[in-house]
């Protein structure tokens, strides 16, 4: 299997390694004052459902600690937070991204959630310290899927699992074709329209296409050490929840 293939492209655009995490970086900053709200008009506010469905399969607990990788705003821990999880990190790459989810964090009355500075390829934690790992609509970002399943696998505590939400390639082809015609028309459009950015949401509608599919990004957690490996797929197949467990 080839490792890390994602490494050399950015979006549809060849690309190097080295460079690809500073293009992603200033997409992000780029947009973090407007993130979400261009999830609610791009998603139409389905990514809410997704999200809270997500999370109610996790089923959060007092006592086990909790990582949301590329968390950004904290979406995700929000959620795990307001439904028991006893501790709460995000890891971002993004300082913008961070401050945004941070204020809204204390907002919400949720300001124990803990906030950190990294990337999925080399998170700032010890090994095994975490019970529950969650990552959503961030892998597709990461530099180096591979590496960072590693990651996942190496700050996790034995038994632990990490979840992954996803946007996952459309396979069905009538949906496919209307789902394109969305991603690459209307997104781009509305991204200039509110944000004043159409090139990153060009790059986030070009990042989905080219995620793996949900057997091969299966197969890559099996070979980064996860066992019991299922995938779901949501919304005609829009999106997929990934697990893994790490071995005892």
């Amino acid at each position: 299997m080839t490792v890390n293939p994602e490494s050399a492209q950015f979006g549809f655009r060849p690309t190097d390694a080295t460079e690809k995490p500073g293009l992603v970086d200033r997409v992000f900053t780029s947009v973090a004052s407007k993130y979400d709200l261009m999830n609610d008009l791009m998603s139409m506010g389905i990514h809410r459902l997704w999200k809270n469905r997500f999370v109610r399969r996790i089923a959060p607990t007092p006592g086990k600690a909790y990582l949301d990788v590329a968390g950004g705003t904290g979406d995700i821990a929000r959620r795990l937070a307001r439904r028991g999880a006893g501790s709460v990190t995000v890891c971002d790459p993004s300082a913008e991204m961070v401050a945004c989810g941070a204020a809204r964090a204390v907002d919400a009355g949720l300001p124990r959630i803990t906030w950190a500075l990294g990337r999925a390829e080399a998170l700032p934690f010890p090994d095994a310290t975490f019970d529950v790992l969650t990552i959503a609509f961030g892998l597709r970002n990461v530099t180096r899927i591979d590496d960072a399943l590693a990651e996942f696998a190496r700050v996790l505590r034995p038994g632990g699992r990490a979840w992954v939400l996803e946007f996952t390639p459309v396979e069905r082809p009538v949906l496919k074709q209307a789902y394109d015609a969305y991603a690459f028309d209307v997104l781009p459009r509305l991204g200039a329209l509110v944000a004043r950015d159409s090139e990153s949401y060009q790059y986030l509608a070009e990042s989905i296409r080219a995620f793996p599919s949900r057997a091969a990004l299966a197969a890559r957690m099996e070979a980064a050490g996860f066992s019991g490996v299922a995938h779901e797929a949501w919304s005609a197949g829009i999106v997929a929840v990934h697990t893994g467990l790490k071995a005892l």
